[in-house]
C-alpha cells in the first residue's frame, strides 16, 4: 500500500505538482490530496493503485524493509517521466 509519505517523496523526485500526479493518474486533485495528507483521512483503494500505477510508471521503485518504506528513482525511462 502506498503511503502519503510515499507518494510525496515520489513527486518530489519526478519534479511533479500534485495537478500533474492527478492528472497522470487519472484520479482528482481532492482525492490525491486526501491521500498526501498526515491526517488519516479515508481514501479508496482504487485511488492509492491508480496513484501507485502512475508512479510506477514514471520510474519510481517502492520500497519496504523491516526498517522502513522509501522510493527510488530508476534512470531507465529517460524523458516519459516528465
Amino acid at each position: 500500500m502506498i503511503t502519503a509519505r510515499q507518494s510525496r517523496a515520489a513527486r518530489a523526485l519526478l519534479g511533479w505538482t500534485q495537478e500533474t500526479l492527478a492528472d497522470k493518474a487519472r484520479v482528482s486533485l481532492t482525492a490525491l490530496k486526501r491521500l498526501e495528507s498526515e491526517s488519516g483521512l479515508e481514501v479508496y483503494e482504487s485511488t492509492r493503485d491508480q496513484v501507485r500505477r502512475a508512479l510506477e510508471a514514471a520510474g519510481i521503485v517502492f520500497l519496504s524493509t523491516e526498517r522502513g518504506r522509501g522510493v527510488l528513482l530508476v534512470n531507465d525511462h529517460g524523458d516519459k517521466r516528465r
